[in-house]
């Protein structure tokens, strides 16, 4: 006998749990997210939830402002920019791993 296969919803945050997490106010979080530095969405009550990487991105958000005194325009940069490298990085790690898939495009 089979079962009915149930839905299965991605691991999400509320904003309360990013601001302990993070450790700032819920309002600053609220402010990255007005300033589209943490990605969100809306469920249909309109409540907002967070991925689970969203706690580091607040922190190195936060980060980057205090320690750099960078402005929010150019802490986005910088959050690209380093996820850019990761990128690089990585793909630079399976070509020389060997374990790069080739496809020809």
């Amino acid at each position: 006998m089979s079962s009915p296969l149930l839905p299965v919803l991605p691991p999400r945050l509320d904003l309360g749990m990013v601001a302990v997490a993070s450790g700032v106010h819920p309002e600053l979080v609220l402010r990255f997210v007005e300033l589209g530095l943490v990605p969100t969405s809306r469920d249909g009550s309109g409540r907002l939830w967070f991925t689970p990487a969203a706690p580091e991105l607040v922190r190195r958000i936060v980060r980057l402002h205090a320690d750099l005194s960078l402005n929010y325009a150019a802490v986005a940069l910088v959050i690209d920019l380093l996820a850019r490298i990761d990128v690089l990085e990585s793909r630079q790690w399976e070509i020389h791993s060997g374990k790069e898939n080739r496809q020809w495009r």
